[in-house]
């Protein structure tokens, strides 16, 4: 078979820790053939990059459960579950499968719930038993006999520890056989020493050589560690679900269903079933089921979710609409140009989801702690043990209840949430403004900017030029020199070019047949127009060809000291005249330069535009640093000049255009084109073409960024805090697991403050 490199995100249960986290990354990074494992532990997935020649599903879910895990596969249709079955096949199966929902999650949640009610059934009256038998005054009117009580606490902690424990156990003992350790196994060592201990002092009382066993029992130890335990993981859960909420609204876009018009009959067909090309009808309030363009009426669209602009946005003929936006009051029929996964929600949700589950490398320190933590916590507790029973004497009972109190209290659960759960709550609150993140190493450098470079057209501008001028040379007229550039100019994408053919159609002009037209970045276009030679662009792209253009350059420098660029149009080796054109300035343009100043970033603006109409613009929007007739091919060049002086540089542009410039940043930023090539290319891509969204991504980075250091400060504070008081002796177990159940709840809780957050 031929190597073919796969990557896909598949849940894990089981995990609780960052010691969990890097326990699966290591077994499976050791399979042959997996290049890459990626573990989020508030995700609870694993993304992974492996050739499907050298391995299988069945492997990779091996080597996770041998290492005390499960590892979700996805199902496989009977038709394929043969040994031909490759895991490519799976891509056959529908985008939002099982595999990408959190149905894996919900059933966890729900089983972790049973376990906490059924411990804490019978944790209370273990609880309340143990305290009232120590009054000798209880025992007195009590029914039963001492030891009977504790018999009674015998069984009851049995239940909590084989029931509801047993998911630490089990997983504890898979590791101990591979010599590994993580957080089960600090709360299966800590709770197991305090039962067995308690068993035998209660059948056995003589091998301890102890005659009041009720003195020497701690099942309420054992059973309340285990339903704080299972508390914390709970709302732990619960929390962790909250963080989900963006990703579910996403989820939740695409309707079920499309009303479709096929050989002139309407059917109401499912959305897997909608086939690029098919005549799709929208009625007030429903969702558009998919991407298109509308050929038929006229209406205005919700698409608050996608962009996060509130407003509706008005639609007619020839109109793009997104699919799972909301048709608010027009009836409309569009033509579907992307179904599936190629929509532009779908490929919105594989871009959270790959941001969700990828580590900032500021994890990278949480990491390497995590590797080492639980072995060191286990040598810790034996070293407080051997100090407390040997060097100062104490008794066994006492010695071992610190022991159990380092080995609870140092949990690596906050520590492995920290970071992720802040980047999913962050990149979840991006998304519902339109701000769509790359992955956590983007989120993470974008706090860092201290200079950003925005292109000027379509970005500080708004990208749709018109025509305000047309001065002919010599005695042609408009209509000529219009003529002549705009039956070339129709060969172009680019704005400058739409607005003069647009002008020419508007003032009934015909558009003569043209070929050989060939587009040189910086300076025009050129090509034959009939017999005749023509050249439409910058003064350098005629220089070459037109002796001079001295005569209409004090009139062309006039509509350029007005911000307007000017496009000269030249037949052979004749001057035919230049254009004006002008492009409004966005009206967000100015405060977000402003805001960002405040940031204190440095705002430059380059442009391929003459330096009079580029100084212009800027003054506009108050930005003094101007870089103008700067080439395509030069934009990066200028970037990499600005990083030279040890800047670390953003880039705006329209993530196509801009490439090599986008390319050269430290952090590219794609405005307003939520394109499939943008998305894929920049770090970041602002569906709303708004220069305020730029400020709204960097405050976001920087919020995100805070949180994570908080996260990681209390992670570890508390672990060096924590676990010097229990080897002291100075806490009980119990208070403990209640500390350490409530640290992953407390990180959990600090990240979900993002989301109320004004940006």
């Amino acid at each position: 078979m031929q190597d073919k490199k796969q990557t896909i995100t598949l849940p894990v249960e089981g995990m609780t820790c960052a010691s969990c986290v890097a326990r699966v990354e290591k077994v499976l990074k050791k399979v042959e053939g997996v290049e890459t494992a990626n573990v989020n532990l508030a995700t609870e997935k694993v993304t992974l990059s492996f050739n499907e020649a050298k391995t299988n599903y069945e492997q990779l879910a091996t080597v996770v459960e041998e290492a005390g895990y499960k590892l979700i596969i996805p199902s496989i249709p009977k038709e394929i579950q043969d040994s031909r079955f490759r895991i490519h096949d799976y891509n056959v199966l529908p985008l939002h499968s099982p595999l990408t929902t959190h149905n894996s999650q919900d059933s966890s949640e729900s089983k972790l719930k049973r376990e906490f009610l059924f411990s804490a059934f019978l944790t209370v009256p273990i609880m309340f038993i143990s305290m009232v038998s120590m009054m000798d005054w209880f025992m007195s009117v009590s029914p039963l006999s001492m030891d009977e009580v504790n018999k009674l606490l015998l069984i009851a902690t049995t239940l909590v520890l084989v029931v509801s424990g047993k998911r630490f156990f089990v997983t504890a003992w898979k590791l101990a056989k591979h010599f590994s350790a993580d957080m089960n196994t600090l709360v299966a060592v800590g709770t197991g020493t305090a039962y067995v201990y308690s068993l035998v002092a209660v059948m056995f009382p003589h091998w301890l050589s102890i005659h009041d066993a009720s003195s020497h029992i701690y099942f309420d130890t054992s059973a309340t560690i285990i339903t704080l335990i299972l508390l914390g993981r709970l709302l732990e859960a619960k929390a962790k679900t909250r963080t989900r909420d963006a990703m579910k609204k996403l989820l939740g876009l695409q309707p079920k269903t499309a009303h479709v018009t096929r050989n002139g009959i309407e059917k109401e067909v499912g959305i897997d079933e909608v086939l690029k090309e098919d005549i799709v009808l929208v009625r007030p309030g429903e969702k558009i089921p998919v991407d298109g363009i509308i050929i038929k009426g006229y209406t205005s669209v919700d698409e608050s979710m996608v962009t996060g602009e509130s407003i509706p946005v008005e639609k007619t003929v020839g109109s793009n609409l997104i699919g799972g936006t909301i048709n608010k009051n027009g009836s409309v029929e569009f033509r579907a140009t992307a179904v599936g996964q190629e929509t532009v929600i779908a490929h919105i949700i594989k871009l959270v989801e790959d941001a969700q589950g990828s580590k900032a490398p500021i994890q990278a320190l949480a990491d390497k702690v995590a590797a080492v933590f639980v072995p060191v916590v286990i040598g810790l507790a034996i070293l407080t043990f051997v100090g407390w029973f040997v060097v100062g004497g104490s008794g066994f009972a006492s010695s071992m209840i610190n022991f159990i109190a380092v080995l609870i209290i140092a949990c690596p659960c906050a520590l492995g949430l920290a970071t992720p759960t802040a980047i999913m709550v962050g990149t979840g609150l991006g998304a519902s403004k339109g701000i769509l993140i790359k992955n956590a190493e983007s989120l993470e450098r974008a706090h860092n900017i201290q200079t950003i470079v925005f292109d000027k057209t379509g970005t500080i501008t708004e990208g749709k030029p018109v025509v305000t001028d047309v001065v002919p040379f010599g005695n042609l007229t408009v209509n000529e020199v219009l003529q002549k550039a705009a039956s070339l100019e129709k060969h172009s994408e680019h704005p400058l070019a739409q607005a003069i053919v647009r002008h020419a159609t508007q003032k009934g002009i015909p558009l003569l047949p043209a070929e050989s037209f060939d587009a040189v970045p910086g300076f025009g276009i050129r090509g034959l127009v009939g017999s005749d030679f023509v050249i439409v662009g910058s003064v350098s792209g005629l220089s070459e060809y037109v002796l001079s253009t001295e005569e209409v350059s004090p009139v062309a420098d006039k509509l350029g000291d007005e911000g307007k660029t000017i496009v000269y149009v030249s037949v052979g080796d004749r001057l035919y005249g230049f254009i004006g054109i002008s492009d409004s300035v966005k009206p967000t343009s100015r405060e977000a330069v402003q805001q960002l100043k405040s940031m204190n970033i440095d705002v430059v603006m380059i442009t391929g535009d003459n330096s009079f109409s580029a100084q212009r613009i800027a003054e506009e929007v108050g930005i003094e640093n101007v870089l103008g007739n700067v080439k395509p091919e030069e934009k990066a060049s200028r970037i990499k000049s600005l990083q030279a002086e040890g800047r670390i540089v953003a880039m705006v542009g329209d993530g196509i255009n801009d490439a090599p410039a986008l390319a050269q940043a430290d952090v590219s930023i794609a405005m307003g084109t939520g394109t499939d090539v943008a998305m894929e290319t920049a770090d970041i891509t602002l569906m709303k073409g708004d220069l305020l969204s730029v400020v709204q991504a960097i405050k976001l980075s920087q919020l995100t960024i805070r949180t994570i250091k908080q996260n990681l400060f209390w992670a570890f504070i508390y672990n060096v805090i924590g676990i010097p008081v229990a080897a002291f002796g100075l806490l009980n177990p119990m208070y403990a697991a209640a500390a350490m159940a409530f640290s992953s709840v407390s990180v959990v809780t600090n990240s979900l403050r993002i989301k109320s957050k004004k940006l």
